[in-house]
């Protein structure tokens, strides 16, 4: 006779065998199965051989194998079909990175969806993943619909009695059975690839579930140990231990495939009504069904892929009395009958301490009491569980019990059994080690596979490096940049901020030592375990390294927890020695001596933490020590170029990435720049939602995070989150719609007031991560554990100030508060009162931020939008009862899901961030962070950078502007000196502007909606919008003013126009006439000249008598004689005047010369003695804006004046001089000290000699408008020509035509000028680099050109008056381009407009001519059309006719004109480009227009002048980027003649103070400069680590000049370091570009 086991494949049984999850059946069902497996010979059509006593029969073995793989399969694929899936289908878990919508309540979920809610729930920690309930597929309408017994309609009460007694039940009608559990469970299992088997598994651990340990194929013979899924778990317990009459509690923390444990595994032989899973989960947990069971929700009596599976658990005792068990002990259980299952029977006897057998009866002669022997006879302890019996524990032999279990119940036999299997163990030495599975025959371990091997076999080479070293020695050791040089670097970089006297020298030697910490760096980034990890991630495949990764962090983990358990054990006990002496107020010697011990510890553990970041971190370090120097080493080791590239690909993979160094406090902000530009080149710019999240430390945050959104965050075997975490989460397609975004960027941190920073300044750590993570996040999560008021009032008082340090730098995050682990979370009026106490210490919070960050706020939604009714969260706590065996409390994951749909729903409205703006704001926040005054030294460097680009397209757009209204003011110019306007209406203008105001309206639009920054651009587009349209009407009122000027000379010279046609005409007529006169006497055209010479002086003589000339004025005269009158001596005056000293006086250095003491202030005197200290820089600044303010109040005076209309009158110069003397007097009146005369005089010769030029160019127009001789001498050459026409016997129409030529070319040459004038300046502004971006672009190009000259008095007029030297370099760079670099280009525009005026007057003579023939007009007419058609190009003139009214063939004027244009059309192709400059319209002036009307402040310390490209750009502060060493501009030391060598950007950051002016007795910390108020209030000062090189060659190329101009030393604490006197006139001019593109 054959035994059916050895005929059926192992691990499987006929679904008609089972009717329960254990094939655990009632008597009834045993007796329905067993007649359904009898056939009419008696023999079994089923496959099962035993009956239900074990009994063995004799059966066909073909058939019923046949039978039971035909019925095996169609069960499996059953569930297949029934659950969508496929069985080559792979889950992956990228699939599940993905954020998707949130887990609704437990609703129905359909068949089809089942699996992945299972996965979501399960990775979202809820347990009752197992329970979810299904509804059935409708689409199979047979389970469709309710049914009934009968199909007949029954009317008699007997008859419904029958039906409701009837069992006859059609099955056809019965209802369909729900999917079991475990079948969803283990589809998945089955469908997942390795790394999401791996988690699934490690997330079912977490939920206290059993794990499948040995797994048949549902498609072949083959039984699996699923190893790898097990490597993730780690599983902590307390152990208890009585040594010497005290007991010890030893913690344990191991990863589980490590532990060795003892094994108690369950099978049972036969069926029972008992359920075996039902009683070992009362052994384990009795509140919670570690094992699936029949009376577990959703269980059905169908099941198909659990049979033959071997689930293992483990009890982990939490050291305490009531402990089930004193060690931690693993069970097995074994689904299905073992009879059937010899193979997985065999593999638990051969690895288990103690064996449970639960039989339904022990009779000989039945197979499973053969089976009961053998395990007898074994070594193994063995207690057999017998249905039939009510006995209690019996022992039969040493080592082997009997338990009954027939009428008792679960408890009482629950209990005898822990205390057998207790009793068994304490004399066992056996013990169970996962890892060992390996070794068993017959099973297949998923390790073996290749592709995990050639993942281990990589991590294997790293490990047997370190594998026999003391941890805490490892990094020091293989990692040595990340440790002793970091930190050492990071120190000295934050020293950096805190400088004191000579700070430049200091920091320069700051720097230098950063470079040989960096250069050290180098030398040792060669360790032959960086080198094997890099060359594994570049060169295996990329399923290898995701093996390669997870493999090396598993067994380092496995590595460092051997020495860490220990250490931690030896923790706890000092820190409780430590506590018990501080309980006792002991103050001696030892209590010093236990702290230091636990210091050491301390610093122990902190060596001894080793995980995968701290090699991703020394990837890092290599990277930035590389990186920094800019060359490669001589080290084979040269691949550091790529580690940002390789971190990249794993980061959007899904691993996290360190953001911030936990151990040093520190980011590195070069990795972190190149790794996520990396990201950027892999994934586009894409946009983000950044969620970071605060709290106390070992407060949860990780654990929500991983709940949440599915994550596995990397820490430290054992540890807390150090530093923060970066893990990019990529939106599911099914909600990407949604959202402006497409990532979620997740950055998790470690917690606030962590232990091991005791002592080490905890608070201000905390608020620079809180201030960190806060200013990163588009949306903070706050934490808050527990329900401690001084525990929550310290993270409130820290966030809140973070919150508040965002809203003074202008960033708005969101936030919201998640109180866990709250006691009631379903109590309302509880809920309420808690938020209404939240939010009453966050609005303290709020006003004690306030204070100490200098603003106002009286609560905190003062600070940020914050709904205390939306914005607070109160999540259950997280487990189920007491760890280490309790579950998640499923309250807690439904806490989450409705956080996560929360934040899902705030995310929607956010526009997220670019992840190459996040890369900046790390910068920026960092940068700030290193400043003691985050507020005063944020830096938004994306936000400068999209500012800077809406200066260029500012610029563009007020140049559309000014250049559409320069070519309106050439149109209407002509007009009103050809008489044809005489009033300038604003609306007119504005309605020429109208189409091109209109489209630069369109195009702001457009720029500000549809910008890919436009949610940074938002917050200056009515600002922008504003200042268009003041600037639109500046122009307007503009040109009205200067059209209107226009008028008003023509109005002033109407007397001599009028004058002139009679002039003329009188002057025609006698030119005429002498002509007649010597027509035939004189031929020769000199006697011709000599003879017009003659009585030309006559002529104007004759017509003149009745007028006086306008004589010209002497200015000089005029000045010394209002000194004069001032009472100031004439010698004296008259020496300042020709030593033209004066002309200097704004740039000189030192004033001490011009001033004298008062005489009653003694103290003053005394400290004035010569060359002890001379006037302090802040009195010499207050001259010099004295002598500037008094200079543009003057020139204001003058200009007022109408000089080019009235003409010059002394009297202008007598009342700017009274306006110099009140001036200088009030200025005395405050001062300490009074101006000697010399100053006096040298300042008004210095304002007279300014305004000379206006003056002596407006009175000359005035003199050229109104003077009759002037005007008449003009003539003379064009009445030579008429009269020399006439004497050789020229006609009327000849002459005419003459003379129309020669105003023509006057007028067609000016109006030529003047367009090329715009035309080039137009070009220049779009070719010329220096005038086609912003004001900052513009100052670059000053300064290179200011370098390249090295001229060092036009550097101190640069510093002295910015504007000026400005101006000179347009004009220069003007004349450069239209003279040499782009004379051509000029030529061409020159040219293109001379041929278009041709065009124009041709076209105009020819239509005149034909218009005037057709209505038959004289030359009258002719005259007048032909001046109207051409009075917008040209400024013609009067042209009379009164000599010529004889003309009457029009045809041959209009050739004779031609004639002499074509000769002028030659000397056309001749106009130089020097008669542009000398027009109306000039292009370097339009350029000055253009460029520099904009903002002039200057730096109160450095002068550096602001950038900004707007005028007027309140309220954002001025600012510039290249600011300079204070001495610079002659600041010094108080007290000494030692100049100042700080850049005002480094004096930021330090500890030094300044005198805020020259009377201040108390100082100003430079860290709080703006405080000093006024035009220190007005600046934004941040600190750039004084970068810039170019000023630190310009101090050492003019050392002596500047030394001898201010007459002070660069010496003692002024002496320039010797770093900078290394720097070349090359590098100083690389570092303008360099800051230019930051």
């Amino acid at each position: 006779m054959e035994r059916v086991d050895d005929r059926a494949p192992r691990g499987t049984q006929r679904e008609s065998d089972v009717t329960n999850d254990e094939a655990d059946i009632h008597e009834e069902d045993r007796e329905k199965m067993e007649q359904k497996s009898l056939g009419e010979d008696g023999a079994t059509t089923g496959f099962s051989d035993v009956d239900r006593s074990g009994n063995t029969k004799e059966q066909p073995t073909n058939i019923l194998e046949e039978n039971h793989q035909k019925e095996h399969q169609e069960g499996v694929e059953s569930v297949f079909s029934r659950l969508h899936v496929r069985r080559q289908q792979k889950f992956s878990s990228a699939n599940f990175l993905k954020i998707g919508s949130p887990l609704k309540q437990m609703s129905s979920t359909t068949e089809k969806d089942v699996s992945q809610a299972f996965l979501q729930r399960l990775m979202a920690l809820d347990y009752r993943a197992r329970s979810i309930p299904v509804q059935p597929d409708i689409s199979e309408g047979k389970h469709s619909k309710l049914v009934s017994v009968s199909e007949s309609v029954s009317t008699d009460d007997d008859d419904d009695l029958d039906a409701l007694f009837s069992t006859n039940v059609d099955s056809s009608q019965s209802k369909q059975d729900h999917v079991h559990p475990m079948d969803v469970q283990m589809i998945v299992f089955h469908c997942s690839d390795s790394f999401l088997k791996q988690n699934m598994i490690t997330k079912l651990s977490q939920c206290q579930y059993a794990l499948p340990l040995l797994v048949p194929d549902p498609a072949a013979a083959d039984i699996e140990c699923p190893l790898w899924t097990f490597r993730q778990i780690r599983k902590t317990w307390k152990k208890i231990e009585i040594r010497d009459k005290s007991k010890n509690v030893y913690i344990k923390s191991l990863p589980i495939c490590k532990a060795e444990t003892p094994l108690v595994s369950f099978f049972r032989l036969g069926s029972l009504s008992q359920s075996k899973s039902q009683l070992m989960n009362t052994l384990i947990n009795d509140r919670h069904n570690t094992f699936i069971h029949r009376n577990c929700r959703g269980s059905t009596k169908s099941r198909h892929l659990m049979d033959g599976v071997v689930e293992i658990a483990w009890y982990c005792p939490a050291g305490k009395d009531n402990d089930s068990f004193s060690d931690c002990i693993a069970f097995c259980n074994l689904h299905g009958d073992s009879l059937l299952m010899e193979k997985q029977r065999e593999i638990l006897t051969e690895i288990s301490s103690v064996l449970v057998v639960l039989v339904p009866a022990l009779e000989k002669g039945q197979e499973s009491s053969k089976v009961i022997s053998t395990l007898i006879r074994s070594p193994n302890p063995l207690i057999v569980l017998t249905a039939d019996n009510d006995c209690g524990a019996v022992q039969i032999k040493p080592q082997n019990y009997k338990v009954g279990l027939k009428d008792r119940s679960q408890s009482d036999v629950s209990e005898e059994l822990r205390e057998t299997i207790v009793k068994i163990l304490s004399g066992s030495n056996k013990s169970f080690k996962l890892e060992l599975m390996s070794n068993i025959s017959g099973v297949r371990v998923d390790e073996d596979d290749t592709v995990c091997q050639n993942g281990k076999s990589a991590a294997m080479n790293i490990v047997k490096l370190i594998q026999d070293m003391d941890v805490s020695r490892i990094k020091d050791t293989f990692l040595p940049c990340q440790a002793q040089l970091w930190h050492e670097w990071c120190r000295t970089n934050k020293e950096r901020f805190h400088l004191r006297g000579n700070i430049e020298k200091e920091k320069s030697q700051k720097d230098q030592q950063l470079i040989q910490i960096r250069q050290k760096q180098c030398a040792a980034s060669c360790s032959e375990l960086m080198k094997s990890f890099t060359d594994s991630l570049m060169s295996l495949e990329q399923k290898d390294k995701e093996y390669f990764l997870k493999w090396t962090q598993i067994l380092i983990d496995e590595l460092s927890s051997k020495d860490l358990s220990a250490i931690l054990q030896n923790y706890d006990e000092k820190w409780s020695e430590v506590l018990a002496l501080k309980k006792k107020h002991d103050k001696s010697d030892q209590l010093k001596v236990k702290q230091t011990e636990l210091e050491q510890i301390s610093q122990k553990l902190q060596a001894a933490t080793f995980g995968l970041e701290h090699i991703f971190r020394e990837m890092s370090q290599i990277y930035e020590a590389h990186q920094s120097l800019k060359r490669q080493t001589h080290c084979r080791h040269t691949e550091w170029v790529k580690y940002p590239e390789l971190a990249a690909d794993l980061m959007i993979s899904g691993h996290p990435m360190e953001l911030m160094d936990g151990d040093a406090g520190h980011v590195p902000l070069t990795w972190i720049s190149g790794l996520l530009q990396e990201v950027i080149k892999k994934l586009g710019d894409q946009r983000v939602f950044v969620l970071s999240v605060l709290g106390v430390q070992s407060s949860g945050k990780s654990t929500m995070l991983n709940a949440m959104f599915g994550l596995q965050f990397a820490v430290s075997a054992g540890r807390c989150t150090k530093g923060a975490y970066m893990q990019l989460l990529k939106l599911s397609e099914e909600i990407k719609t949604d959202f402006k975004f497409d990532y979620v960027l997740v950055v998790d941190t470690e917690g606030l007031r962590a232990l091991e920073l005791e002592g080490h300044n905890t608070l201000h750590h905390d608020n620079e991560l809180a201030t960190f993570v806060v200013g990163l996040g588009n949306m903070t999560l706050i934490n808050i554990f527990g329900e401690n008021p001084a525990e929550m009032q310290d993270i409130l008082q820290i966030v809140v100030q973070a919150f508040m340090r965002m809203k003074k730098v202008q960033l708005s995050p969101s936030c919201v508060f998640v109180h866990q682990n709250v006691t009631d979370v379903t109590a309302a009026e509880k809920n309420m009162d808690g938020k209404r106490r939240l939010q009453e210490k966050l609005d303290k919070m709020a006003q004690l931020a306030a204070k100490e960050e200098g603003c106002e706020a009286e609560c905190f939604s003062d600070v940020i939008a914050f709904d205390v009714q939306k914005d607070v969260k109160y999540f259950a706590q997280l487990w189920e009862g007491s760890p280490p065996m309790a579950p998640p409390n499923p309250g807690y994951s439904e806490s989450v899901q409705e956080l996560k749909s929360f934040i899902l729903s705030k995310a929607s409205e956010s526009d997220g961030i670019k992840l190459s703006h996040f890369s900046s704001k790390i910068q920026d926040l960092w940068n700030a962070l290193m400043n003691e005054n985050f507020v005063f030294s944020f830096k938004n460097t994306q936000e400068i950078s999209v500012y800077r680009k809406l200066e260029v397209q500012y610029g563009n757009w007020t140049w559309t502007l000014r250049s559409e209204m320069l070519t309106i003011e050439n149109r209407l110019y002509p007009q009103i000196e050809n008489r044809q306007l005489d009033k300038i209406e604003l609306r007119d203008l504005s309605k020429e502007m109208s189409k091109t105001y209109e489209q630069i309206q369109t195009e702001i639009t457009d720029y500000f909606e549809n910008n890919e920054d436009k949610e940074l651009l938002i917050q200056w587009r009515g600002r922008c919008e504003n200042k268009i349209k003041d600037f639109h009407e500046e122009l307007l009122t503009g040109v009205k003013r200067k059209l209107d000027e226009v008028i008003q000379q023509k109005k002033a010279c109407k007397k001599l126009d009028e004058k002139k046609t009679d002039f003329e005409n009188k002057l025609l007529q006698k030119s005429k006439e002498l002509a007649h006169t010597l027509r035939d006497a004189m031929k020769d055209e000199e006697e011709l000249k000599m003879q017009f010479d003659s009585v030309w002086s006559h002529w104007v003589k004759e017509l003149t008598s009745d007028t006086k000339p306008i004589e010209d004025i002497n200015l000089e005269e005029d000045q010394l004689t209002v000194l004069k009158d001032l009472g100031f001596e004439w010698n004296l005056c008259h020496k300042l005047k020709h030593s033209k000293q004066y002309k200097n006086l704004p740039k000189t250095g030192n004033y001490f010369n011009y001033i004298q003491l008062k005489k009653y202030n003694i103290n003053t005197a005394l400290k004035y003695v010569v060359g002890v200290e001379p006037l302090s820089h802040e009195d010499q600044e207050q001259i010099r804006s004295l002598i500037k303010n008094v200079d543009q109040k003057s020139l204001e005076i003058i200009q007022s004046k109408p000089v080019a209309t009235r003409g010059y009158r002394s009297i202008y110069l007598h009342e700017v001089a009274k306006n110099v003397q009140e001036n200088v007097t009030k200025f005395d009146s405050n001062m300490k000290y009074t101006f000697k005369k010399e100053f006096r005089i040298e300042l008004l010769l210095f304002v007279f000699d300014k305004a000379a030029d206006w003056i002596l160019q407006s009175h000359k127009t005035y003199k050229d408008n109104n003077d009759v001789l002037i005007y008449l001498n003009s003539k003379k050459n064009e009445y030579f020509n008429i009269f020399r026409s006439f004497c050789k016997g020229s006609s009327s129409a000849v002459v005419f035509g003459e003379m129309i030529s020669e105003k023509l070319k006057v007028s067609a040459v000016e109006a030529v000028c003047n367009q090329t004038a715009v035309d080039l300046a137009r070009e220049l502004r779009c070719n010329v680099p220096a005038f086609n971006g912003n004001r900052l672009n513009l100052e670059k190009h000053v300064l290179k050109d200011l370098a390249e000259k090295e001229d060092f008095n036009k550097f101190i007029s640069y510093i002295r008056n910015p504007r000026e030297q400005v101006e000179e370099f347009i004009r220069k760079k003007v004349k450069t381009c239209m003279f040499n670099e782009n004379k051509d280009k000029a030529h061409k525009i020159l040219q293109k407009n001379a041929d278009d005026i041709q065009k124009l007057i041709s076209q105009t003579l020819y239509e005149t001519t034909e218009k005037i023939k057709t209505e038959k007009g004289d030359i009258n007419m002719w005259v007048k059309e032909f001046s109207s058609s051409l009075s917008c190009k040209l400024t013609i003139g009067t042209i009379s006719c009164q000599n010529f009214r004889d003309i009457n063939n029009l045809d041959f004027l209009r050739d004779e004109i031609e004639k002499g244009f074509q000769i002028f059309s030659k000397e056309m192709k001749d106009l130089s480009l020097d008669e542009v400059m000398n027009n109306r319209q000039k292009p370097d002036e339009i350029l000055i227009d253009q460029l520099c009307n904009c903002c002039w402040e200057q730096c109160p310390f450095c002068g550096a002048v602001c950038i900004n490209t707007i005028k007027d750009h309140s309220p954002d502060k001025h600012s510039v980027p290249f600011h300079r060493p204070s001495g610079v501009k002659g600041w010094h030391i108080r007290g000494t003649v030692e100049l100042v060598t700080d850049f005002c950007t480094t004096s930021v950051t330090s500890d030094k103070s300044f005198y805020p002016s020259p009377d201040s007795e108390n100082t100003i910390p430079f860290k709080r400069y703006q405080t000093a108020g006024g035009k220190y209030a007005s600046w934004s000062i941040t600190a750039d680590g004084s970068m810039l090189q170019y000023w630190k060659w310009f101090v050492c190329r003019f050392q002596k000049k500047i030394e001898d101009y201010y007459k002070k030393k660069f010496q003692a604490r002024g002496e320039i370091p010797s770093e900078w006197r290394k720097y070349s006139k090359e590098e100083a001019l690389r570092s303008l570009d360099q800051m230019c593109s930051l």
